[in-house]
């Protein structure tokens, strides 16, 4: 049951439009980390034309060697955002499977969650998870690369979380 919260206590919440509207959890589909090839092209074609400014208009006040620093600036950032925005072929259910078979052990409760690795921001999927058990005995965390979706690294061991104070999803407080 959710406590009751006072009025003039501040709580965040997601605004009304980026409230996930999930009917079906098959229709959500998680962004693809392909959309920054987009600005990256953006960049690139802003830093061309500055640089064709340039060779039109020559050295003078308004067009001078800053458009010349700006182009690269932009072309190096552009350059990066479109080698950096590999494809998710990858979603969080794949991942989930394969971190199920890494960690060889019947999973309960899971969780999934998108990072990024290296200088190239790899898509890669953390995936959380706890055996069937009650309380659960065991843990694993697994990376899953979100392009091939080969195992990156894995962790299981024994669930080190005290479940003793849990009674049917309860927390009882100790008395001292």
């Amino acid at each position: 049951m959710a406590a009751e919260v006072p009025e003039d206590e501040h709580i965040d919440v997601l605004p009304e439009d980026l409230q996930p509207d999930l009917v079906d959890p098959e229709e959500y589909i998680f962004p693809n980390n392909n959309r920054r090839r987009i600005p990256g092209a953006m960049y690139v074609v802003i830093a061309l034309g500055l640089v064709a400014l340039y060779l039109i208009r020559g050295d003078g006040v308004l067009v001078n060697k800053g458009l010349l620093m700006a182009a690269v600036i932009l072309g190096v950032v552009g350059i990066y955002s479109i080698a950096s925005g590999a494809n998710l072929d990858v979603d969080e259910r794949d991942a989930l499977k394969v971190s199920i078979n890494e960690v060889g052990f019947p999973v309960g409760h899971a969780s999934a969650q998108m990072g990024w690795r290296g200088l190239m921001s790899r898509p890669v999927w953390r995936i959380l998870l706890y055996s069937a058990e009650e309380p659960p005995a065991k843990r694993g965390l697994v990376l899953v690369d979100g392009v091939d979706g080969s195992v990156v690294e894995a962790l299981v061991e024994a669930n080190p979380e005290d479940w003793s104070d849990v009674v049917d999803g309860e927390r009882i407080p100790k008395t001292e």
